[in-house]
């Protein structure tokens, strides 16, 4: 069913922790337009990251300052429905991605919208603060991704349900150690959080400087009895290096009973979880028998678990879940353990959604830098999630996403058609009339292919490639009303099957063919 993981800590000393240092992190304070600092980690203003949507102010300030702006994107007729943040990251690193909401009413509605988030290529969750904000409180999203490149994006989306401009009040990126949820094969799969909490605690929300990751761990007292835990125990040997603050309070039944823990405390949809619980016995008592069975819904989840002051912890990497959980911990037999728990953490876990192919991005990149007036889109995977292209892209899928169409006719673009266009090698349509597009056609004939080249009613100058009349595949070729000079290539003049359209317009040393 599951590969479960279990580390024990050997060391028996309880030694004071040192002074955590910040993490290796992008912190982004969306909307605002200077650095910050607040506690003790700095904020950036997001210009650097995004090219789309307006940044807003709230119309009061709240804390932390992050809640005070945002940056909102309109939905108004013909502007793209996919929005992105490009941040740098270290390739193949291991990052926390956290995303911060608060409406505060800026799209002048009672309810916030409801919309999509993205990173590279995969569906990461829907956005859904209206319970939040009629709390007035924040709603954060973090989840835990490998980067595939130099790049991250994390992007906002509309979708069926969205009536307003999405927003989002911050982005963070934390580089998490290697350690970290490892028995998550991050090629295939993300995670994404579902619950973190720090049980029998009733205190603020843990987390930097107690969590060395800066995770958020929430506190959940319920109504079994809590006792003090354990003071500065060593986390280091802990593949997931929860903060030690965690042990310093028990959740636990009182009595040598079951303990039935209702958690996490929302109902979940039918998916597998990474589930990882964490344990340490308060009473540092040798004489006995410390032992526990741990069953979630009924079903085993581990038998014989030894709990000890140097604390355990124990992981699921794909665990089956679906509506009401309820975990229950039961003493061995023979063990006079009273049951107890001190943290646990539940991730979602995500199949990665691909990414278009290398070839293919970096195609497309080079034409962008080509290009003015782009599309806002035109940031993030070009093809991926599904339905969520960029604009005038057709894409194909498959382990190898590749683009097979732009259209791209009418957008009022200008510059020129790089050649890199001739490495998108899965093209079948180029369609770029009617815009302001100037220089050279370039050398197409690795487009193999190719159907359809639609260049009209531009200002593209020089001669027709010969290397045109060579791509067998080729049936529609509109190239009228630009400045095109030279001879006509023969291979092209008379081809049967080929619907080749040069005149009027262009200045061809020997009439076109009429």
């Amino acid at each position: 069913m599951s590969i479960l993981w279990l580390v024990f800590l050997f060391s028996l000393l309880i030694a004071a922790q040192c002074q955590a240092q910040p993490p290796r992190a992008t912190r982004i304070d969306c909307g605002a337009t200077v650095n910050s600092v607040i506690d003790d980690h700095e904020w950036h203003p997001d210009d650097p990251y995004v090219f789309a949507g307006t940044p807003k102010n709230l119309t009061e300030q709240y804390y932390p300052p992050t809640l005070s702006t945002v940056r909102s994107f309109s939905l108004r007729s013909n502007t793209p429905e996919k929005f992105c943040y490009v941040v740098p990251v270290f390739r193949t690193g291991k990052y926390l991605v956290r995303t911060t909401y608060f409406y505060g009413g800026i799209n002048g509605r009672n309810f916030p919208p409801v919309f999509d988030q993205i990173v590279d290529g995969t569906f990461w969750s829907i956005v859904n603060t209206t319970d939040d904000y009629t709390k007035s409180v924040a709603s954060y999203y973090e989840g835990v991704f490998v980067a595939g490149g130099k790049y991250m994006s994390v992007c906002v989306a509309a979708n069926n349900y969205t009536d307003s401009d999405p927003f989002i009040s911050a982005l963070e990126l934390i580089l998490l150690g290697d350690s970290l949820y490892n028995s998550t094969d991050f090629s295939k799969y993300g995670l994404s959080l579902v619950a973190r909490h720090s049980f029998g605690y009733a205190g603020p929300m843990i987390r930097y400087p107690d969590d060395q990751f800066d995770r958020f761990w929430e506190p959940l007292g319920g109504n079994s009895p809590t006792v003090t835990g354990i003071r500065n125990l060593s986390v280091s040997g802990f593949w997931n290096r929860p903060p030690s603050k965690v042990f310093e309070t028990v959740l636990t039944s009182g009595v040598s009973e079951p303990l039935e823990l209702p958690w996490p405390p929302s109902s979940l949809p039918n998916s597998s979880y990474y589930i990882a619980l964490y344990f340490a016995d308060h009473n540092s008592s040798s004489d006995s028998s410390k032992v526990l069975n741990i069953s979630i819904n009924s079903v085993t989840y581990y038998q014989d678990l030894s709990v000890s002051p140097a604390g355990v912890a124990v992981f699921a990497s794909r665990w089956p879940l679906f509506g009401a959980t309820k975990i229950t911990l039961t003493p061995a037999s023979g063990s006079n353990l009273i049951p107890l728990i001190n943290a646990g953490e539940v991730y979602n876990v995500l199949s990665l959604g691909g990414r278009t192919h290398t070839r293919d991005v970096i195609a497309l990149e080079e034409m962008k830098n080509s290009l003015r007036n782009i599309p806002l889109d035109w940031y993030g995977d070009p093809c991926l999630p599904s339905g969520h292209s960029w604009s005038g892209i057709r894409c194909f899928g498959g382990n190898r996403t590749r683009v097979i169409s732009i259209n791209m006719s009418s957008m009022n673009l200008s510059g020129h058609i790089s050649s890199s266009v001739a490495n998108l090698t899965a093209l079948t349509e180029i369609w770029l009339g009617n815009n302001s597009l100037s220089g050279p056609i370039p050398d197409l004939s690795q487009l193999r292919r190719l159907e359809k080249l639609y260049l009209e009613n531009n200002q593209l100058s020089g001669e027709i490639p010969s290397s045109l009349g060579d791509m067998d595949n080729l049936r529609e070729v509109f190239l009228q009303n630009n400045n095109l000079t030279g001879q006509v290539p023969s291979n092209l003049m008379g081809r049967p099957g080929l619907d080749l359209r040069i005149s009027p317009g262009n200045h061809f040393s020997s009439p076109p063919p009429s």
